[in-house]
């Protein structure tokens, strides 16, 4: 096991920057895990910071094999809790998700307390940049939210749950037309912009080049299904796992066409805590789920 070890290190000095301060958090000597690193730049064959005095930064190297050591980090963690190796006191676990997760995960927490019916797990809704926040800050322990674009931090760990195709929600009695056509001539309803979601769709629109007629925007999909329903307007959104758009008789739903814009949904955690163990079987029952 002293490569996990040798991991765990690994994944403590790219958070900190710092060899002391990895080894003050590991409870090693400075010695150590200098010793440590050079023996993880001999295994793979190639230098894994770029050292400036005191400070180190993952170099291209580091930053490439980075997510697969706190992958492999967290698949172990998921194994010690399949073997029963969860210790009891892990203390109380709490996860944020976006609202349209909350049911899922709920359930996947749900088939997770059958197993270990002492785990004590509390879920919050919020939107996406709050629980990102929330993580970083060690208010709570991991995320279900929307990925963001750009460069995650060492210091946090994304774990790909699943992802949800951009579609055009119509009202089922409009005149039949392409995508391009019912956005055009029908009033838009948008999602906040200054979301996650909102980002998502926005791009796709732009991408596409499509002409929306404005009309209204709202931070609700369930809000905005409704008013689709009574025939105000069309709209773009993601195609929610758990909802009964394609059943419902009042609804058309439309892909949108030469495009593959999905909105994906992930678990953000911080790169090295106690609880993962509970994270990595959460993500495993989430998929089950959903």
């Amino acid at each position: 096991m002293s490569t996990l070890r040798f991991l765990r290190t690994f994944a403590a000095v790219a958070r900190h920057g710092s060899f002391a301060t990895a080894a003050e958090q590991m409870a090693l000597t400075q010695s150590a895990v200098s010793m440590q690193m050079r023996a993880l730049e001999t295994e793979f064959k190639h230098e894994l910071f770029d050292r400036c005095g005191r400070k180190v930064m993952l170099n291209a190297m580091g930053k490439t094999l980075l997510p697969h050591a706190q992958q492999l980090l967290s698949l172990y963690e998921a194994m010690k809790l399949a073997a029963g190796g969860l210790e009891e006191d892990v203390g109380p676990v709490s996860i944020g998700a976006v609202e349209s997760v909350v049911g899922a995960l709920a359930e996947a927490a749900a088939h997770l307390k059958i197993a270990r019916p002492n785990l004590d797990v509390k879920i919050t809704a919020a939107k996406s940049a709050d629980l990102a926040a929330r993580v970083d800050t060690g208010e709570i322990d991991a995320a279900v939210i929307i990925d963001a674009p750009g460069r995650r931090p060492a210091s946090v760990q994304w774990t790909p749950v699943y992802s949800e195709p951009l579609v055009l929600l119509a009202n089922a009695n409009m005149v039949p037309g392409s995508v391009a056509e019912l956005l055009k001539s029908q009033r838009f309803l948008r999602f906040d912009r200054t979301q996650r979601t909102g980002v998502v769709i926005d791009r796709a629109i732009r991408k596409q080049r499509f002409k929306v007629n404005e009309f209204l925007e709202l931070n609700s999909l369930e809000g905005i299904a409704e008013l689709v329903r009574q025939g105000i307007g069309v709209a773009v959104v993601p195609l929610l796992r758990h909802s009964s758009w394609m059943r419902d008789e009042a609804l058309r739903v439309m892909p949108l066409s030469q495009t593959n814009a999905r909105r994906n949904m992930g678990m953000l955690e911080r790169a090295e805590h106690g609880k993962m163990a509970v994270t990595a079987a959460l993500v495993r029952h989430l998929k089950e789920v959903i």
